[in-house]
């Protein structure tokens, strides 16, 4: 005895299509999952305002207490915010930074540029004591541009860019930099303050102390508005010029975004490495190589990242607090090269 299987029936197949339909409408698009990454991050920054030393709870703020909402607003509300802008900021220079050098493996902390921007704060600071930090922000901003030009110049000169000559070439070079600024720190006995200036640290983070970071944040946006730009001039000079983009002057652009943005963050809170070499290897590895769309959830991470390192940082020791920039770099490091050898082991 034989079974007849019958085709289903157009109802059948249009109720199985309606099912589908709600299947793939229930998956969040894009711009939902930005909104939840956003949200994410402003978990951690509330979070963040509520962990350190001083007691500030939100019983005691709805309660009144006037010594808690001053430490709220004078302390703990602009380091929050000073930590976003900063890794918003520095993720995405790190991914600019990439695409000038058509290198995953660089970043300002790898090329030079931070080590630069140091110089200029020790020059600034030996030949006038009494700099203002705007003044600080300008000399350390004219050296950093000056020390990324030199990485970019030393760049066309190699003949075989091999994946890894390219930010070895760059830490040689901020090697040399940094050699010559810790000669003249110690001939002028600034050791100390150029520590402070080489370990990023939010800690001294107060109102009337952050605010040029709000440039960074200005400079971030440029970033995004110009990132199709950034990607044709990824590909070389010449198919930016077939394309009718001046390729020098795209170039000056991001030159001058990435050196700002490492300047006015070692002035204000000091160097945080690795956070533009971390950063966009992960958002590349989970979203893509389309640069428009990286940007923002490069920025996304790299404030939620930086946030968790500094709730890290103070409450592993505490009531001692660990600079975020050694927890930025210890556990960035690490997850860099489980993602590296991730990678690698799924390609075989």
């Amino acid at each position: 005895m034989t079974t007849q299987l019958t085709p289903p029936t157009a109802p059948a197949q249009a109720g199985a299509a309606a099912v589908s339909g709600q299947r793939r409408r229930r998956v969040p698009g894009p711009a939902a999952m930005l909104v939840l990454g956003g949200t994410a991050v402003l978990a951690l920054a509330v979070v963040s305002m509520f962990v350190g030393v001083s007691d500030v709870s939100l019983s005691s703020l709805l309660a009144g207490d006037e010594h808690a909402w001053n430490i709220f607003w004078v302390s703990r509300v602009p380091r929050t915010l000073s930590i976003i802008l900063a890794g918003m900021a520095l993720s995405v220079a790190g991914l600019i930074m990439q695409l000038m050098a058509r290198n995953k493996f660089v970043e300002p902390s790898t090329v030079g540029t931070i080590e630069s921007a140091s110089l200029g704060i020790l020059v600034v600071t030996v030949l006038i004591p009494g700099a203002s930090l705007f003044m600080k922000m300008s000399t350390a901003t004219l050296f950093a541009v000056a020390g990324t030009a030199l990485f970019l110049l030393i760049l066309r000169r190699i003949p075989l860019r091999n994946t890894l000559i390219v930010p070895l070439v760059g830490i040689m070079l901020g090697g040399v930099i940094a050699a010559v600024t810790t000669f003249f720190a110690y001939r002028f006995d600034l050791l100390q303050t150029l520590n402070s200036w080489m370990t990023g640290d939010f800690s001294g983070v107060l109102r009337g102390r952050y605010e040029l970071l709000w440039i960074v944040g200005a400079l971030t946006l440029i970033g995004f508005l110009a990132a199709d730009r950034f990607t044709v001039a990824g590909m070389g000079q010449e198919f930016t010029t077939n394309l009718g983009l001046n390729y020098n002057r795209v170039m000056t652009l991001g030159l001058i975004i990435v050196s700002l943005i490492s300047a006015v963050v070692v002035v204000s809170v000091g160097s945080v490495p690795f956070l533009g070499l971390i950063v966009p290897n992960l958002v590349s590895l989970l979203v893509g190589d389309n640069v428009r769309r990286a940007i923002p959830w490069v920025a996304i991470f790299g404030a939620g990242f930086v946030l968790v390192c500094d709730i890290i940082g103070r409450t592993i020791r505490y009531p001692y607090e660990i600079p975020v920039g050694v927890i930025v770099a210890a556990v960035g490091s690490v997850l860099f090269l489980y993602l590296l050898l991730r990678k690698r082991s799924a390609r075989a």
